[in-house]
């Protein structure tokens, strides 16, 4: 290990590193949980922006809440930045395949960490906080449309999100997430749940992003990039489906799931 990786590591395991981190994993969950709740509003009838970005709106949306977005734009941003410490350094517990595919999901996590968390501080200083995920996901299909065999990258995308779908149902079907916690750090009563939380939040995770699959290659055979969507647009469609009251109630109650399995990770995860 040469020097810079041995800082890295040294600082990644530092215990401010980790206070911070952890924190912001929490913060993370609060985000899942707000979406939960936006979800079942949209399975009831109301219209409401159920994505990342709806979420931060609606902490945001009362005097108190102001208070806990600026939290959260911390938060997840100290996430983000310990998602990519981890991705750099991290899972020193497994080797091989197993490590590079968790430090890249680790690198992912971090993307997304640091894109709410500047969301959050937008929306916490009066300066808008990015279009929703609808937009930008239709903003992105448009680009790759305008390239050459433009319509073969925008399947070749979905394909990709449908291999994160799969992914994430085999994470939480065989709880590989399991492997990253130290459950004797957990309360023994909460223990039995962490498995079914974190299984039933990733399957949750998994039918979101096989939804936003198929819109994308919807919008890649119609050539169409308005077909496309984001977290919205996929918790809309299932709801505007047979029974989408039902489907939808039950996907958002994976997303609170797994919103609560982040405190619990928080608190248990592996250094």
């Amino acid at each position: 290990m040469n020097r810079t990786e041995a800082t890295a590591e040294r600082g990644e395991k530092s215990d401010t590193a980790q206070l911070l981190g952890r924190a912001g994993m929490a913060c993370y969950g609060v985000v899942h949980l707000v979406i939960a709740y936006l979800a079942l509003q949209v399975a009831f009838g109301d219209s409401e922006q159920a994505d990342q970005k709806g979420a931060l709106q609606q902490v945001g949306s009362t005097a108190f809440g102001q208070v806990l977005l600026w939290i959260l734009a911390v938060g997840l941003v100290a996430f983000g930045l310990w998602q990519f410490l981890m991705a750099a350094v991290g899972y020193t517990w497994v080797f091989g395949g197993k490590r590079t595919r968790k430090r890249i999901g680790a690198a992912a996590r971090g993307v997304v960490g640091l894109a709410l968390g500047f969301t959050a501080f937008r929306l916490a200083t009066g300066s808008g906080g990015g279009g929703s995920s609808n937009q930008r996901q239709q903003e992105f299909t448009a680009k790759l449309l305008s390239l050459p065999a433009g319509p073969a990258l925008v399947v070749i995308a979905a394909a990709a999100v449908f291999g994160v779908a799969i992914a994430a149902a085999i994470k939480g079907v065989k709880q590989k997430f399991l492997e990253d916690l130290d459950t004797t750090e957990l309360p023994g009563r909460s223990r039995r749940w962490v498995g079914w939380l974190g299984t039933t939040g990733y399957l949750a995770k998994a039918v979101v992003f096989t939804v936003v699959a198929i819109l994308l290659a919807i919008a890649g055979f119609d050539a169409d990039a308005h077909k496309a969507g984001g977290l919205d647009a996929a918790l809309k469609t299932l709801a505007a489906q047979p029974f989408g009251t039902v489907l939808l109630t039950v996907v958002a109650l994976g997303l609170a799931a797994f919103g609560v399995y982040c405190f619990a990770a928080a608190w248990a995860h592996k250094r």
